[in-house]
C-alpha cells in the first residue's frame, strides 16, 4: 500500500505493483483489502473490479467511491496495509484515428479509465476534449485529475452546467462531429451516450461498469446482450463499441 488521497469526495488509492505488466488505458484490476472485517480478521472482503485511473512506473492508482463496506474499507487503507490485486484484466481502449478528435465523457467514478487514457493521449501528442458529470461540486473536484480544463455538469448545478453530461456531449458533437467518443459511467449515462453517437454515426468506445465475481470469465456473472449475442464484460470488455451493444443492454 502506498497512499490514500482525497479526490473530491472520492478516494485515490495507490499501490505498488513492481512485478506486474503495465496496464493499458481501460483495463481493470480485481482489488480487495488483505485484512478481513472486524478486529478478529474474520470474514474477508470480496474482490471488486476497478479500472486503473493512472499508472506511473510500478505505481497504480484507483478511484474509489466509498459507498458500502467493501469500498469503504479500501478507502480507509493506510500506508503499510496490504492490498490484494489481480490484473491487468480485460481489453483497453483503441487509439483514435489521426483524423478524429477524441472526446472523453465521464460520469462520476467512471472518470477513472478516462484519466489514464487522457495521459496516454497527451503522451502521444493528442489533445482530448473532456466532459465530466457529477452529483455535486464536491464530487466534481475529482475532475482535476484530467489535463486541461474539462467541462463539468452537476446534478444540482453547484458546478458547471446544471444537468446531464450527455447534454454537453450533444452540444460538443453539434459543433464538431469529427470525433471519436470514449465514455465510462453508470449504465443509464452510457446508454444515452450510445444512442447519441449511433444516431450521429460518431464512433464510440464505452467502458462498462459491472459487478464482477471473478474477473476471468468463469462465472458468467457480468454478461451483457450485444448484437452478436451475450458477452462477458470481464474478458470481452470492459471496452465495447457503441454499435456492438444491443439497445436493451442497460436493462439486463
Amino acid at each position: 500500500m502506498v497512499a490514500n488521497d482525497a479526490a473530491g469526495l472520492y478516494r485515490l488509492v495507490a499501490a505498488d505493483d513492481p512485478d506486474g505488466p503495465p496496464p493499458a488505458a481501460g483495463q481493470f484490476y480485481m482489488l480487495a483489502a488483505v485484512e478481513g472485517w472486524g478486529d478478529d480478521g474474520g470474514r474477508p472482503y470480496l474482490a471488486r473490479a476497478f479500472s486503473v485511473c493512472r499508472a506511473t512506473g510500478s505505481r497504480l492508482e484507483f478511484l474509489v467511491d466509498p459507498i458500502g463496506p467493501g469500498t469503504d474499507r479500501l478507502a480507509t487503507l493506510v500506508p503499510g496495509e496490504g492490498l490484494w490485486l489481480v490484473g491487468p484484466l480485460g481489453n483497453g481502449f483503441t487509439p483514435p484515428p489521426p483524423d478524429t478528435r477524441p472526446v472523453l465523457v465521464a460520469g462520476g467514478v467512471g472518470l477513472a479509465p478516462l484519466v489514464i487514457l487522457d495521459d496516454a493521449l497527451d503522451s502521444a501528442g493528442r489533445r482530448a476534449s473532456a466532459l465530466a458529470g457529477f452529483r455535486s461540486a464536491a464530487h466534481a473536484d475529482a475532475a482535476r485529475l484530467l489535463a486541461g480544463e474539462p467541462r463539468i455538469a452537476t446534478d444540482d448545478g453547484s458546478a458547471g452546467h446544471r444537468g446531464l453530461v450527455t447534454e454537453l456531449l450533444e452540444a460538443e458533437l453539434a459543433a464538431d462531429g469529427a470525433a471519436v467518443v470514449y465514455a465510462c459511467g453508470p449504465p443509464a449515462m452510457l446508454e444515452a451516450v450510445r444512442g447519441i453517437c449511433v444516431e450521429r454515426s460518431v464512433p464510440a468506445q464505452l467502458a462498462l461498469e459491472e459487478a464482477m465475481a471473478c474477473g476471468f470469465g468463469a462465472c458468467f456473472g457480468c454478461v451483457v446482450p450485444t448484437t452478436g449475442g451475450y458477452r462477458r464484460i470481464c474478458v470481452d470488455g470492459p471496452i465495447l463499441s457503441a454499435t456492438d451493444l444491443d439497445a436493451s443492454w442497460s436493462n439486463h
